[in-house]
């Protein structure tokens, strides 16, 4: 079995396409900026600014395309420094969630739950699930080779045939591994 490439997802927001006129008026769309690892996924080049109970994050990158909800990916580092009490949880989990007030340059606003820490989690396609023995939702250990070598458990095995194989993780947890570059993991049996 091939290693599984580990990418670092830092802090971004996704926008339902109401949220997107409101922060950046009316007919506003996103702009591609560059392809992301995952079919379809993008990186915009529209930015926003995340308002919380203690500080501000600014220049915050919005992925596309538009989404049913809008949510907000942080690091547990990036919750504190705003003062939001995130929660660990699958991305559009979002029930029982707290919320942010997210601006843009055309308005503002406060979205009442979405704020999340990501759990770590590798994208498979049903082919890539089969040749590893797994199954969606199935929770597996990664060792993570890297100038810190770790072992990351609790790692949620997500599979589509819309899924490109890759391991994300957010920027505490890539820190803390030193996986940077090019990096590789390797299921835990």
């Amino acid at each position: 079995m091939e290693k599984i490439l580990v990418e670092t997802s830092a802090r971004h927001v996704h926008l339902t396409t109401e949220d997107l006129e409101k922060l950046f008026g009316k007919g506003a769309t996103l702009t591609f900026k560059k392809d992301l690892s995952q079919p379809g996924q993008f990186a915009c080049e529209e930015r926003v600014k995340l308002v919380g109970p203690k500080k501000e994050i600014a220049n915050v990158i919005i992925l596309g395309p538009v989404r049913s909800h809008t949510q907000v990916e942080l690091s547990y580092t990036d919750a504190r420094t705003l003062g939001v009490d995130a929660v660990l949880r699958e991305s559009g989990d979002l029930e029982g969630t707290p919320g942010i007030k997210i601006v843009g340059p055309a308005g503002e606003i406060t979205v009442d739950s979405g704020v999340i820490v990501a759990k770590r989690h590798i994208h498979m396609t049903p082919a890539d699930a089969a040749e590893y023995g797994v199954e969606n939702g199935q929770i597996v250990s990664v060792r993570i080779d890297s100038q810190r070598s770790v072992v990351m458990g609790d790692v949620v095995i997500r599979v589509s045939d819309k899924f490109k194989l890759a391991m994300h993780i957010d920027t505490d947890e890539s820190n803390a591994a030193c996986a940077f570059g090019k990096c590789y993991g390797e299921l835990v049996k």
